[in-house]
C-alpha cells in the first residue's frame, strides 16, 4: 500500500490493515492522513511497537490499536485443545495438522 495506492482511494475510505506492517508504506499514509480525505484502522506497524516519536500517533483520523485481537479467552481455549491434539498426533507417529510445507 503505497503512495499510489493511497491515491487511488476514495475519499472518506478507511485503509485497514491487521496482517503485516511492512504493507503500508507508512510516510504516504501519514502525508495522506493529514490531508483528512481517508482514514485508517492499524492492528500492526512497522516498527512494531511502534516508536513513541511515530507521526502515525499524532495522526488525524487513525485508531491504532495492540496487535492483540486474538487474545480471547475463546482463543486460548482452542489453541490448548488444538496443541494437546498436535501432541497427541505427534506422539502415535500421526501426520500433524496444518503443516505448512517448509515452515521448518
Amino acid at each position: 500500500v503505497d503512495e499510489t495506492f493511497l491515491g487511488l482511494m476514495r475519499d472518506d475510505s478507511l485503509l485497514v490493515n491487521p496482517a503485516r506492517g511492512g504493507l503500508v508504506d507508512h510516510d504516504a499514509l501519514v502525508r495522506e492522513l493529514r490531508g483528512g480525505r481517508i482514514s485508517a484502522a492499524l492492528d500492526v506497524t512497522d516498527p512494531e511497537p511502534l516508536p513513541t516519536d511515530s507521526e502515525l500517533w499524532g495522526s488525524p483520523n487513525v485508531t491504532i490499536t495492540p496487535h492483540s485481537a486474538g487474545f480471547t479467552t475463546c482463543a486460548a481455549e482452542s489453541t490448548l485443545a488444538f496443541l494437546a491434539e498436535q501432541l497427541a498426533r505427534y506422539a502415535a507417529g500421526e501426520e500433524l495438522r496444518n503443516v505448512v510445507a517448509g515452515s521448518y
